[in-house]
């Protein structure tokens, strides 16, 4: 879900590689679902300074999910000239600004006056459920698909298996501003008029930097959106670049607001039936990195919301919480508060804890939420093996919830396989400063940037998953129950 801009060839200063380290400063720039976060970084990648202020989301009715735009706009100018002052520099030594940002969130606006129309309608946002159930048992997408199927079998040409496999989510744009422009009347008019701009967060970020001069947006943002033929960046995608996944079958895992297991698919973008979808990474030059991706709506919420009730006063305390117990004693966390996503992609489903007992206590509560993270990283895990014939070659982790290190051993256990986690965890910024740094020169290339990334740890499979299956069996047996709890059917 971020805003990078493609990286043209030209316009790249050139140096020797014994020439001078570049002078100046690149700041990336994250807007996430929950913190907005800027860093100064050197030519070493190294954090010179930073600011960050928390995202306030806005729950006008039951399933909206809303961001103020006026008070995220203010916290954007506040957080890059926060972190320029800590740095201890001048706003004149920046020479590169990268910007990643949450994808699928959106905008409409008066195009004259620059006034928006509604909040922000956000990726997590679930006001058009109905409509994305009703245009995908439609007879029009049946026939479609049928027909693509067909047209695919005979032809070959992966345009048609694309459709064939496609259905509407709700975090895909498409339908929720589909539903804007079916209920506010504002909105409507203002598009008989032709007076109506529309744009995910990265486009409305750049139209007020400019001053209105630019409607643009980027090749990751538009592919995320379900509005683009992604034949013809946002936050995953910097993140991914980030991590410097620049190869086939490089995978990051990001736990934040959500999770999204990402696999670099090379130059082939990847369909698959039950919830991995083909995004554009990243274009530099004539190079277009493709992506396979899947993700799981609930993760940073769900400890922020445990926090919120008091099961523990900060984060960091639930690791020690979770170790402090053999198991759950059967507590069963299903973490869907804004639905299943794949593999079950059910947005009727409910969160919920099931198999509680006089003797549960808090700190069984906290390890079956933290338990519920890493099971939904087996799922859609075991769902990429299944569906993307791409062996995995690494898999690197970054986002907030990363730092626990239960969530991220019981995560290596489940997949057997190794994790790193970096030494800076906010990759979304680093990615969308490497982008901005290698446009402008200020690095020479992705293997300098290679070079530069460094690892904390990696976490190494302890135990078998069988270890797990039971304990696992039954969150799955719990999933089961919570789902269609919230259909109107």
């Amino acid at each position: 879900m971020s805003g990078l801009r493609a990286v043209p060839e030209k316009r790249r200063p050139e140096r020797s590689a014994a020439g001078p380290t570049p002078a100046g400063f690149v700041l990336g720039l994250d807007v996430g679902s929950s913190v907005i976060r800027c860093h100064v970084y050197d030519h070493a990648t190294l954090i010179r300074g930073s600011s960050a202020q928390k995202v306030e989301s806005l729950y006008p009715q039951a399933g909206w999910v809303e961001i103020d735009p006026d008070a995220l706009w203010l916290q954007f100018v506040t957080v890059i000239k926060e972190s320029v002052r800590v740095a201890g520099i001048e706003m004149n030594q920046i020479v590169g600004l990268g910007i990643s940002t949450q994808r699928a969130t959106f905008i409409t606006w008066n195009k004259k006056t620059g006034n928006h129309f509604h909040n922000f309608i956000s990726w997590q946002d679930l006001r058009a459920v109905e409509l994305v159930k009703s245009w995908n048992n439609s007879l029009i997408m049946k026939l479609l698909q049928n027909s693509c199927r067909v047209l695919h079998f005979f032809t070959r040409n992966k345009r048609f298996l694309a459709v064939s496999l496609f259905n509407f989510t709700n975090q895909h744009v498409s339908l929720r501003l589909a539903w804007i422009l079916q209920n506010l009347v504002e909105v409507q008019k203002a598009v008989e008029e032709d007076n109506c701009c529309f744009g995910t967060l990265d486009t409305w970020l750049l139209h007020k930097l400019t001053k209105g001069s630019e409607f643009a947006t980027d090749f990751s943002n538009a592919s995320a959106t379900g509005l683009f033929d992604p034949y013809k960046v946002a936050d995953q995608q910097s993140a991914m670049f980030g991590e410097c996944c620049f190869h086939a079958g490089d995978v990051k895992l990001t736990m934040g607001t959500g999770t999204f297991l990402d696999i670099n698919t090379g130059n082939n973008l990847q369909h698959t039936i039950r919830g991995f979808y083909p995004l554009i990474g990243w274009k530099i030059g004539q190079e277009v990195v493709c992506l396979a991706e899947s993700n799981a709506g609930d993760t940073g919420t769900i400890i922020k919301w445990a926090q919120e009730l008091d099961l523990f006063t900060d984060a960091a305390e639930t690791e020690k919480m979770a170790k402090s117990l053999e198991d759950s004693e059967g507590v069963c966390f299903v973490p869907s508060f804004s639905g299943l996503q794949a593999p079950l992609n059910d947005p009727c489903a409910c969160a919920s804890f099931m198999g509680l007992k006089p003797s549960t206590n808090k700190y069984h509560l906290v390890r079956a939420i933290l338990e519920s993270i890493a099971f939904r990283n087996k799922q859609l895990y075991e769902l990429m093996q299944k569906e993307i014939h791409i062996p995995v070659t690494k898999v690197r982790a970054d986002g907030g919830v990363c730092k626990n290190n239960f969530v991220m051993q019981m995560t290596s256990d489940l997949i057997n396989a190794n994790i790193e986690r970096p030494v800076n965890i906010d990759m979304s910024c680093l990615g969308a400063a490497s982008l901005a740094g290698l446009a402008i020169g200020f690095w020479t290339d992705k293997e300098e940037l290679k070079k530069l990334r460094q690892s904390e740890v990696v976490f190494e499979p302890q135990k078998k998953w069988q270890e797990y299956e039971m304990s696992m069996e039954n969150w799955v047996k719990a999933v089961k129950r919570s789902m269609n709890w919230y259909n109107k059917m």
